[in-house]
């Protein structure tokens, strides 16, 4: 039998590559040197790990503290966890009016979130959130293990805190330095935070997919709803989409997204936090998600871009993500009046000058579905709804409205398309309308389909207060969607006659009274080689006149007389004191004419003076601004009228830039234009023109302190009224937005007196009206505890340096 010595040795040669020529069997000696051997290897191996992993350690802390810890973000950034959160515009009282910015937020504290979504949350991101210190060993152990059995990362070991961390200070790249900024910060933000403000930080920074960010306004964006009114599937559901928005969304992936559901849902049942039948109950629900639009409750899209556009120019592009609430001084139901009446106007002048024809044809035969398809290529305009004719005969029409309804349209409701020539009482529907018809229809004041067409004419109305320029209302065209241009801020149009009433005020500034006399007869002006030979609109000359009747009836020629005497530059100069600029006022005698440029806003704030004792003001929009914190970081400080104040401030001295609340008694910020009589006899001039001259369908508002001017640019191609009563200013304009002319019967005292006596009869029952309120409250603010404070931002005031466009915001710092 083989010695157990020699058969070791055997099996050890069957793995050597050299093997030796004979065995040696071991001495004493040598067993002995192997025992000891064997015993300091027991010894060592223990100590040389020990060694080891110290010098490893070391050197992590020291990668760590010079190549990870100076890139990480100081710790004041980590402190304020800034949030980026939408511009938000707001109407005088805290209605929003429209959110401008890639991410929807609506931020919402731990102690507003349901537990029950708390948990949710944590059974689907991080169940020991609040047992582990930022990082779970246990959770990476496990996430470990998984992938050594699996092969794939089938469990992640990020924690939420890891996960915020990642989201607000890190990089998406993929790197050992990432790992480790990632561990250490979350580490740090624990030492900073208690759970629940950590918890709070991630519930309103995760993405959500559909430019959702944070669980209020995924809440709004899925279920339109508040986060207390959504069920225990709902939350399951919203808890399931952060681990892969793309994914799990409920809306683009609704099989995913109940698959992930049932999976927070079994976890909750695993952790005890909901029962069976809850469980159960959540699982079988169906899936209402659906895109929620955000809810604007004052649909003012000219204002809003407005005042979007004002912030930007100060603060760039970071406003979008700035959380700002910009609070304007819009009065909702006057706006609502004002695009009433702008739209009114302009489908009647539409109406008057004829029906131009279906916009469109299509097979009248063809299925519910396909006829469905094709008006959803015509959306609504300014409640113009699409329709198609399905039948139509010599007294009625019917047609299709979509989703299976239809009306009838009778010959009366669509009398006005028939041409002149054939509007009698045989007049047929058939004449301008046949079967297949893509045409617009609207409501009348009992509720049946009236024939309509969208107006290609366009205008504007521009309502503010005479005490601060205060903008109460504008309308910069028929439809934003169909085009964006302002005409109410932007326009460069001649004012025409409605520019008169500036070159009377500097006569009475001058001394002159209403019953001053000036010649109205004809009048030849050389200019350079070429004779300029103004006219009356009427062709007609009464000789000498006194003011009042001049401008009551529009007198041209008078009006050319009277600023050749006073003289063309002192006038100018005069003008310019109520906004205008100079480039505006052309150095020539037609600038009595209004041959100049302006635009609505900037009329009504020069007629502001007229209506409130002769001061100048400047129109503003934004009131005050405040960050996502609450803290006000603008108010406005406009001038204003002041009749009681005694010491004006200098006519063109800057006005100070302060972010307190202006225009106190002791501190008055005010330019007088007109001494007291002077503005009286101009106001008296004004209301002369509604009691017996162009204005006067105004007397159909019974009111005797309503004044106004009427305006006509050149070949008819602008319409303007400029009025006002006591306590408000309205312009209103009508024009083309190519300069095509009106018509010879759509002058001033026809078009744009019709649309600004639809809006003044609305809005007289409503005055006086209050200012608007500086500190509105708008909506429900962010508001963090106070170690987190936001960022200072620098102050914007208004200038009072008048402006076509509005008053300019500048930085004050």
């Amino acid at each position: 039998m083989q010695k157990p010595e020699r058969w070791v040795w055997n099996s050890l040669n069957k793995f050597q590559s050299l093997k030796p020529r004979f065995y040696k069997p071991p001495s004493g000696i040598s067993r002995l040197w192997r025992t000891v051997r064997w015993f300091l290897r027991i010894i060592i191996w223990p100590v040389s790990f020990a060694l080891n992993l110290v010098i490893a350690l070391s050197l992590g802390a020291l990668a760590i503290y010079f190549w990870v810890i100076p890139t990480l973000p100081e710790e004041a950034a980590v402190t304020r966890a800034v949030l980026q959160q939408p511009l938000r515009v707001y109407d005088s009282n805290g209605r929003l009016m429209e959110e401008f910015g890639a991410q929807r937020r609506e931020p919402i504290s731990y102690a507003q979130t349901p537990p029950l979504l708390v948990k949710a949350f944590l059974a689907a991101e991080d169940s020991r959130f609040f047992e582990h210190t930022g990082v779970d060993v246990h959770g990476l152990l496990r996430a470990a293990v998984s992938v050594i059995r699996t092969g794939e990362p089938s469990q992640g070991g990020s924690t939420i805190t890891m996960q915020l961390v990642r989201n607000l200070f890190l990089t998406p790249e993929k790197s050992m330095r990432r790992k480790l900024s990632e561990l250490v910060l979350a580490t740090r933000l624990e030492t900073l935070f208690p759970k629940e403000k950590i918890f709070e930080f991630y519930q309103n920074r995760i993405f959500f997919g559909h430019q959702a960010y944070g669980i209020g306004a995924a809440a709004r964006t899925y279920y339109g709803k508040g986060v207390n009114e959504l069920s225990l599937a709902q939350m399951a559901t919203l808890a399931g989409i952060p681990q892969a928005p793309s994914i799990h969304n409920p809306v683009t992936h609704p099989r995913h997204a109940i698959i992930r559901r049932a999976y927070v849902l079994r976890r909750m049942l695993a952790l005890h936090w909901i029962t069976q039948a809850e469980c159960d109950a959540a699982i079988d629900a169906s899936e209402e998600a659906r895109l929620v639009a955000p809810t604007i409750e004052l649909n003012a899209p000219y204002l809003a871009e407005m005042a979007r556009r004002k912030v930007q120019k100060v603060y760039g592009d970071n406003v979008y993500t700035s959380g700002m609430h910009v609070i304007t001084t819009v009065d909702s139901q006057l706006q609502l009046l004002a695009e009433k009446a702008l739209a009114k106007s302009l489908i009647e002048y539409d109406q008057r000058h004829g029906y131009r024809g279906a916009e469109a044809t299509t097979d009248a035969t063809a299925t519910t579905e396909k006829l469905d398809k094709v008006l959803a290529k015509y959306p609504p305009v300014q409640g113009l709804q699409p329709g198609i004719v399905l039948a139509v005969d010599a007294q009625n029409a019917k047609i299709y409205l979509g989703a299976g309804k239809t009306e009838d349209l009778t010959r009366s409701e669509a009398e006005w398309a028939v041409p002149a020539k054939s509007r009698h009482n045989q007049a047929r529907l058939t004449l301008i309308l046949k079967v297949g018809n893509i045409i617009r229809v609207m409501r009348n004041n009992a509720g049946n389909l009236r024939l309509a067409q969208i107006p290609m004419v366009e205008g504007a109305l521009v309502a503010l207060s005479p005490n601060d320029g205060a903008i109460r209302a504008l309308v910069g065209g028929f439809d934003f969607k169909r085009s964006q241009f302002n005409r109410a801020a932007d326009i460069r149009r001649q004012p025409g006659s409605s520019f008169k009433p500036f070159v009377y005020a500097a006569a009475l500034a001058q001394g002159w009274t209403p019953d001053s006399t000036i010649d109205d007869s004809p009048l030849e002006v050389r200019v350079g080689r070429r004779v300029w030979r103004p006219r009356n609109i009427d062709g007609k000359y009464l000789g000498t006149i006194n003011l009042r009747a001049a401008l009551a009836h529009s007198r041209n020629l008078a009006a050319v007389q009277l600023l050749r005497t006073l003289g063309l530059e002192p006038t100018r100069q005069f003008a310019i004191k109520f906004g205008f600029r100079p480039e505006q006022l052309p150095n020539g005698l037609s600038l009595a004419l209004g041959s100049g440029y302006s635009a609505p806003l900037q009329m009504a704030g020069a007629y502001a003076t007229f209506a409130n004792g002769g001061f100048r003001i400047n129109p503003y929009l934004i009131s005050q601004i405040q960050d996502p914190y609450g803290q006000i970081i603008y108010q406005a400080s406009p001038l204003q009228a002041c009749p009681q104040c005694i010491t004006p401030a200098a006519p063109d001295s800057k006005q100070q830039k302060s972010n307190s609340t202006p225009n106190s008694p002791k501190d008055p910020k005010f330019q007088k234009i007109l001494e007291p009589a002077a503005a009286e006899m101009a106001r008296d001039l004004l209301q002369e023109v509604i009691r017996s001259g162009t204005g006067k369908r105004a007397l159909s508002l019974n009111n005797p302190n309503l004044g106004g001017k009427t305006g006509t640019s050149n070949d008819v191609k602008d319409a303007w009224f400029c009025g006002f009563s006591p306590d408000i200013v309205v312009v209103a304009w009508m024009g083309f937005d190519n300069s095509t002319p009106l018509g010879n019967d759509e002058m001033g005292g026809h078009s744009a007196l019709g649309m600004w006596i639809d809006f003044m009869q609305d809005v007289l029952p409503l005055l006086p009206m209050p200012q608007p309120t500086p500190n509105a409250p708008v909506g429900n603010w962010l508001k963090f505890t106070k170690d987190i404070s936001p960022e200072a931002v620098p102050i914007i005031s208004t200038s009072n340096k008048g402006d076509v466009n509005d008053t300019e915001i500048d930085l004050s710092k």
